[in-house]
């Protein structure tokens, strides 16, 4: 059963792949310096009556999770919801796995309780960060079983816990999440008892609360999102920095992260220490094909959080706030939330070689190019998380702190909006579909709520 479950994965990983890859076809000849949002037919924005979430006719939303409440395994479902993966399980059920970006003096987000009254019904064995029970990591996962024909959470419990800040993380094609700590701290020996800054996994059809075993080949930085290469194996990670770096990991062993392997940092060939950010003059051109290497760093558990230091000072490109990432058919793209001149974001593309991660990639190697850089912030203002449509639109979270929306790219290279926050001034995080594609998940994050989205989808793929 394990492995013709495990073939049901990777076929719904490949196939979301292969519709990442129209999506950033699509892309290529969209500008959003000179295009404002279409009004697509049928797509008008529709006032809510509860002043929640604006979306157009037809379309319409349920909270299926709010912070706060009790989940099954007698804890609370914590708050400040971010980024979420979604897998099919045997019965037909969508398990959604979902991060918790909560720093430990959090108490008001904490699964545990406002003084954390509930710490003790948890083995502290399962705790990464205990806290000595003073001070114990909020963050981590919970995992949701949504019963998608009734619109219903069936199960909800923690499937994390111990971590800092959970921020962003990423699908692998052998299902489970890989959940990234966007936080570096590092441990006292007091009330902290780990060092900070690390991805760990999640097993899709964990029943409950897993072993926190951080991947620390994969380096200690201030992570936010991964994404798996299914033919290679490489594992592509954004670095939440205003001067962060592009990092790949390529494993000991391919679909098992925790042998170990190579953390690199990607440099533009006969492009030293280039700096994509655009924010001292244009330094990358839209659609400009850049010859990438990649470079091996050392020490990837420093304790200095240098990373990105080091690897820009032996030449490795700059990228500002690294965040959201989908991995498409041999290339992906990941969102710079404030990159460009007027900070209003970019995205950019990375197309793998044919012999990634290998000796022969020198032969005909990966490509990097500015795919999209806001000018406008009617347009496009600070992507975050993001998504592939199941018909091949790509859909981006806005984070600015002020009117933050859900864009849409279509096949064409027309931007839309699909939604608007009108409930206060929230990112929103996590957007995902259900394996099915009828049903788009999201979090507006400041409320600690989950929010499932259905409605005629065939009107924006058509």
């Amino acid at each position: 059963m394990k492995e013709i479950f495990s073939n049901h994965t990777r076929r719904h990983f490949i196939k979301q792949s292969t519709l990442a890859s129209l999506a950033l076809i699509s892309l290529s000849s969209f500008n959003f310096k000179t295009r404002k949002p279409i009004l697509k037919e049928g797509l008008v924005l529709q006032p809510d009556p509860n002043g929640y979430l604006d979306l157009p006719e037809g379309f319409s939303y349920k909270i299926i999770s709010k912070s706060g409440t009790l989940m099954s395994d007698g804890l609370l479902v914590p708050g400040r919801p971010d980024g979420m993966g979604t897998f099919l399980d045997k019965i037909g059920n969508t398990i959604i796995v979902c991060n918790h970006e909560i720093s430990p003096n959090k108490l008001e987000h904490s699964p545990y309780g406002s003084q954390n009254e509930r710490l003790s019904q948890v083995d502290s064995e399962m705790l990464y960060d205990s806290g000595m029970g003073v001070n114990p990591g909020l963050g981590g996962t919970t995992t949701l079983i949504y019963d998608e024909a009734n619109g219903v959470v069936t199960n909800q419990y923690m499937s994390l816990a111990g971590t800092y800040n959970n921020c962003a993380g990423g699908i692998t094609p052998w299902g489970s999440w890989i959940t990234c700590e966007e936080d570096v701290t590092r441990a006292d020996g007091e009330n902290i008892l780990q060092d900070h800054g690390y991805v760990f996994e999640v097993p899709m059809d964990a029943e409950g609360l897993v072993v926190p075993s951080p991947i620390k080949s994969m380096g200690r930085f201030h992570h936010e999102a991964v994404a798996v290469d299914p033919i290679s194996g490489c594992v592509y990670l954004t670095e939440d920095r205003h001067d962060g770096l592009f990092y790949r990991f390529v494993p000991n062993e391919k679909e098992n992260l925790h042998a170990g392997g190579q953390l690199q940092v990607l440099s533009v060939r006969d492009r030293y220490k280039l700096d994509t950010r655009n924010w001292d003059g244009i330094k990358v051109q839209k659609n400009q094909a850049l010859e990438v290497y990649w470079m091996d760093i050392d020490d990837v558990e420093s304790p200095k959080d240098d990373l990105r230091y080091r690897g820009f000072e032996a030449g490795a490109s700059r990228f500002a706030r690294g965040e959201g990432i989908w991995m498409g058919k041999r290339e992906l793209f990941f969102a710079c939330t404030n990159g460009g001149p007027q900070n209003f974001g970019q995205i950019f593309r990375y197309k793998c070689s044919p012999y990634e991660g290998t000796e022969k990639e020198i032969t005909n190697p990966p490509i990097l190019d500015l795919y999209a850089e806001s000018n406008d912030k009617t347009v496009l203002h600070m992507c975050d998380n993001l998504t592939v449509a199941p018909w091949g639109d790509l859909l981006l979270c806005e984070d600015n702190d002020s009117l933050n929306h859900i864009r849409g790219i279509d096949k064409k290279g027309e931007i839309y909006t699909f939604a608007c926050n009108r409930v206060n001034s929230s990112e929103l995080t996590g957007i995902v579909f259900s394996p099915s594609g009828k049903t788009l998940f999201v979090n507006v994050q400041e409320n600690g709520e989950t929010v499932a989205i259905t409605g005629p989808w065939e009107k924006l793929a058509g």
